[in-house]
């Protein structure tokens, strides 16, 4: 049997398990389908339709998707709570069929609801925690890991009287328990104030920065612009797209042309077919496609359209000009 990820002393150093395949890959998923079975009333439902994923080791991997679009039933599946209908994955080198528990020691998953219990202090959840996933009391890090997120000085306290965004830390503190090497963020910041979400975020990319993948879900399109490095968008149970972040949001072939004329505009002239132009607080906001139309034409028209420019500048594309692509944009050309 091949030992899966064992648990150091140190929080700062992460398992050097030995995987069955030299990869650098966290997560690997091939031809992956899910179906619900139907009833009396309901079809049969494929909420995951060949999903084929990789994860690079070491990233901080975004998989962005509208609700219902797969993103839970994949964790779940990786998290052994979904059983898939086909398909195969492994986690951090071992196979979730042929080594289930390897796979799984393997793997940290915040879930998006805060489930606690109440009448545990975080110390004793902790230890429990730990105790569930084998871990020798000589060998537990309870209070280096509470001490790392912040939690130490409530080691001691009910959960119960501990504030949302301390029950979202706990949360984090419960999945490294067992030092996986992966560790999963499901929507962690919902209902979070900015300024806990800020903690949150930086306690999380301290453990990203000492060795953990992070594969983060989130509907904050810019908390997943600024920490991500890859992206994956799922859209009706189907990969659009996996890419490098700074390379998807360059493919996206549109902009925004911002011109302010010297007489403030109150209605949008007509340029073109390639165009749209709308009217903000005196300003036009001029969308085209970089492959179909220039900015030299734009300005010509304008021109011609009696427009003297004052001011101009570009609107660069963003995530959530690309997601919105990807997928609402798709339904709509569907």
């Amino acid at each position: 049997m091949v030992d899966g990820p064992r648990c150091h002393a140190d929080i700062g150093v992460m398992p050097r398990t030995s995987s069955p395949a030299s990869v650098d890959a966290a997560i690997v998923a091939k031809g992956v389908r899910k179906v619900y079975a139907g009833n009396k009333k309901q079809a049969p439902k494929e909420a995951l339709k060949g999903i084929d994923l990789t994860i690079p080791r070491g990233s901080v991997f975004g998989l962005l998707g509208p609700n219902g679009a797969g993103k839970s039933t994949f964790i779940n599946i990786l998290a052994g709570l979904v059983v898939k209908s086909a398909g195969e994955v492994s986690i951090w080198g071992f196979d979730i069929d042929k080594n289930p528990r390897q796979a799984r020691a393997s793997l940290g998953v915040v879930p998006q609801e805060i489930a606690t219990d109440v009448f545990f202090t975080p110390k004793e959840g902790l230890e429990i925690q730990a105790g569930l996933y084998g871990v020798p009391p000589e060998k537990r890090r309870t209070m280096e890991i509470l001490r790392s997120l912040g939690l130490e000085d409530k080691a001691d306290a009910y959960v119960r009287m501990l504030s949302g965004g301390m029950k979202r830390r706990l949360l984090v503190a419960k999945a490294m328990v067992h030092d996986p090497p992966v560790l999963i963020l499901d929507e962690p910041t919902a209902g979070v104030d900015i300024e806990l979400r800020k903690q949150l975020w930086e306690q999380v990319m301290a453990l990203h920065d000492r060795g953990v993948t992070v594969i983060l879900t989130t509907h904050y399109l810019e908390e997943a612009q600024e920490l991500c490095d890859t992206i994956g968008i799922i859209h009706h149970g189907e990969v659009k797209t996996v890419q490098a972040k700074d390379e998807l949001i360059a493919s996206l072939d549109r902009k925004t042309l911002m011109v302010v004329p010297d007489v403030p505009a109150e209605t949008a002239p007509t340029l073109g077919p390639d165009t749209k132009v709308t009217v903000k607080a005196g300003a036009l906001y001029v969308d085209y496609r970089p492959s179909q139309t220039r900015v030299g034409d734009i300005l010509s028209a304008l021109y011609e359209a009696g427009v003297r420019v004052k001011d101009l500048s570009t609107v660069e594309a963003d995530l959530e000009d690309v997601f919105l692509e990807m997928t609402y944009g798709s339904d709509t050309a569907a």
